[in-house]
């Protein structure tokens, strides 16, 4: 019987994005910015949510949560990835990997269930308008909060829990910028195909069954609108809807490429460049997209800068 041994490992290197010192230096720089406006952007629109009494509604309350996962991601994965570009010390301890992995998933997951509540309260509210203050009642709001929460955090607890305990000892080197679960999966020395399609088809399931919440609800809701007499209400409905859009689109068209395309056609650049827009570009554009085309936010906003309205964030 053959024994095999395998070295311990206690630390992974990251790559990170570029192996060249001056692009190293304004990628620094860019994403340096690209976090400061994050945190701003999603800390203030979490902020105004809280000051203004008009904005609290159902909405604005997993809008608020959208904002605080959106900051947690970033705050998860760039701070680390500022410093393996500005730093000779680009290492990683095996257990801040699996740690960093761990609120990776558990905040991807959460933000996919977000989305689709979101999807849902939209089609309470727009095809179901009297039944919108029982159905999405406060407590409601709460226990589906919660739900996506909880959710994202078992679901991530299973899949670290699973992929730490793989061993590791063909190269301890992740030519990435984070602890992403494909290339964890490809360091390990054993055979990984079932736990990689087990991985996938949870991934797939959660991506997959959100969209189809998401996809029936709006088609719902266009019918609803298209039915509509009405030309302000048509207007306003798809002026609510809009922004909703717009950020599904970009969170779920970079989410399928990077985990639920065939191994195939697998490239490590254009890896990087999705994973770059899903970690650290979209939680910066999220309260963009839901400000500039949102005339509630705009006011609100305009209040407190003029001081109609005096913030309270107590």
């Amino acid at each position: 019987m053959t024994k095999t041994n395998y070295t311990l490992v206690t630390e992974f290197i990251l790559l990170g994005l570029v192996d060249t010192l001056e692009l190293e230096g304004i990628l620094f720089l860019l994403f340096f910015l690209i976090y400061t406006l994050t945190l701003s952007g999603n800390i203030g629109m979490i902020l105004l949510i809280r000051a203004d009494p008009r904005l609290h509604t159902p909405m604005y309350f997993f809008l608020a949560n959208l904002s605080f996962v959106d900051v947690c991601c970033s705050s998860n994965i760039t701070p680390k990835m500022l410093v393996v570009l500005l730093s000779e010390e680009k290492t990683i301890s095996f257990a801040g990997c699996f740690l960093q992995m761990y609120f990776f998933i558990a905040l991807a997951t959460t933000e996919c269930l977000l989305f689709g509540l979101m999807a849902y309260d939209r089609y309470v509210a727009i095809c179901n308008p009297l039944l919108y203050p029982l159905v999405m009642s406060r407590t409601v709001c709460l226990k589906m909060a919660a739900g996506a929460f909880t959710a994202g955090l078992l679901n991530s607890m299973v899949d670290t829990t699973y992929i730490s305990s793989l061993p590791f000892c063909s190269s301890n080197v992740i030519h990435h910028f984070y602890c992403d679960t494909p290339l964890l999966f490809k360091l390990s020395c054993s055979d990984t195909s079932l736990k990689e399609s087990i991985f996938s088809t949870f991934a797939g399931v959660n991506i997959v069954g959100t969209l189809l919440v998401i996809l029936t609800s709006y088609s719902y809701i266009l019918f609803s609108i298209f039915r509509m007499h009405s030309g302000e209400g048509r207007h306003k409905a798809l002026s609510t809807c809009a922004s909703h859009l717009t950020a599904i689109i970009l969170f779920y068209s970079t989410a399928i490429y990077t985990y639920l395309k065939p191994s195939s056609s697998y490239s490590l650049d254009q890896d990087k460049v999705a994973s770059v827009f899903y970690t650290v570009v979209i939680p910066m554009l999220n309260p963009l997209i839901y400000s500039l085309r949102n005339k509630e936010v705009k006011k609100a906003l305009w209040n407190v800068i003029t001081k109609k309205g005096i913030p309270s964030f107590l």
